[in-house]
């Protein structure tokens, strides 16, 4: 009997850990399977980007929010987005989802990444060493 109990524990607790308010899955991808596009993740964080970058291998979309302001990158392919962040600014920390990018100072990216998920760079990705303080 004990060993019934367990397993049926752990799958309550498993269950109740995957429908908690806090654990909702951040969506990667558009209902498609493509990737996000900047309006889709912009429109997760509630902003209407303005476009800067619309060329056919990124876009780049400004926002501004009551989490602050931001820029949200988007490639075409994973060869893209490492040449991009080969050359992107070491001085900033970096928020990284598949195919997207997040550039703004840290606490904006804290509050961000609540809402898209992603994995927080705080470091040069190429060396492993911190980059400069932002000023």
């Amino acid at each position: 009997m004990t060993t019934l109990r367990r397993p049926a524990a752990l799958l309550v607790l498993l269950c109740a850990a995957a429908c908690s308010p806090g654990a909702e899955a951040v969506p990667q991808s558009a209902p498609s399977g493509r990737p996000l596009s900047v309006e889709q993740l912009a429109a997760q964080v509630g902003c209407r980007p303005h476009i800067q970058v619309d060329a056919a291998d990124m876009r780049t979309g400004h926002c501004r929010t009551a989490d602050g302001e931001f820029f949200l990158s988007t490639f075409v392919s994973q060869a893209g987005k490492d040449a991009w962040m080969d050359v992107a600014p070491e001085y900033n920390p970096h928020l990284v989802g598949p195919l997207w990018t997040a550039l703004a100072d840290r606490a904006v990216l804290d509050r961000l990444r609540a809402k898209l998920g992603g994995e927080l760079h705080l470091k040069d990705h190429r060396t492993g060493t911190p980059g400069a303080s932002p000023t």
